[in-house]
């Protein structure tokens, strides 16, 4: 996918001392559910195999991986070939690990991996997440929020204080292209306490033209509930 021409969201130096095995809790999808990721393993620092199931339409449950350095390889269960490798920043503690297949090229690996710190400020609860995957600006509205994002950029978004009374707010996305912009999606989203988003924009690389992929994420532990009378 040569339109993902730009570097991980965090990039740190690749060091931690030699007696250290780190820990990263993690969770696994892939960008595109028409190209599924085959199963995979991580490599711990002892040489262990954690198997690694990377989900494809919505986010897997969570798997810890560890290394003795800033970086994760993944090999294919298959034949244990090279999957990927992935940096994670070392203050990162828990992350969302996205899956984006690349065209087929000698001596390169057939995955790419997107970090995504999965932190409340990140996702908070009942808002989303936005990521642009696209070669140019995006600008987007998640109820009351109003943004614009650059190539690579991404952001959080909270739970939309516009909301009807079926907790529904409004979302659009508009794409530029050259000097124009060009609506791309406008509809009404249900945004709950419990409940987080995913939104990933990004060009299809079979029909060149701009995508937007959103993946609903309930597998994670949420405040007490707000009483319905404050909803």
């Amino acid at each position: 996918m040569r339109s993902l021409s730009f570097c991980l969201f965090l990039l740190y130096p690749a060091f931690i001392t030699a007696e250290e095995v780190r820990k990263v809790t993690c969770r696994f999808v892939t960008l595109d559910a028409t190209v599924p990721t085959p199963p995979l393993v991580s490599i711990s620092g002892d040489g262990t195999e954690v198997p690694i199931t990377v989900a494809t339409g919505s986010i897997s449950k969570e798997t810890d991986i560890f290394s003795k350095t800033n970086i994760f390889s993944f090999l294919t269960v298959a034949d244990r070939t090279p999957a990927a490798n992935v940096t994670i920043p070392p203050g990162v503690k828990a992350a969302i690990l996205l899956f984006v297949s690349m065209p087929k090229a000698a001596n390169s690996m057939p995955w790419r991996v997107f970090v995504i710190e999965d932190s409340d400020k990140n996702f908070p609860d009942g808002g989303a997440f936005v990521a642009n995957f696209h070669n140019q600006d995006i600008r987007f509205i998640i109820g009351e929020n109003k943004l614009m994002l650059k190539p690579g950029g991404f952001h959080g978004v909270a739970r939309p204080a516009q909301r009807d009374d079926f907790n529904m707010a409004q979302v659009a996305f508009q794409f530029q292209q050259g000097e124009t912009w060009r609506d791309a999606s406008e509809s009404m989203m249900r945004f709950l306490p419990g409940t987080r988003y995913l939104m990933v924009t990004y060009v299809d690389p079979a029909s060149g033209r701009p995508r937007i992929t959103t993946f609903q994420d309930q597998s994670f532990k949420s405040p007490a509930p707000v009483p319905a009378s404050t909803r």
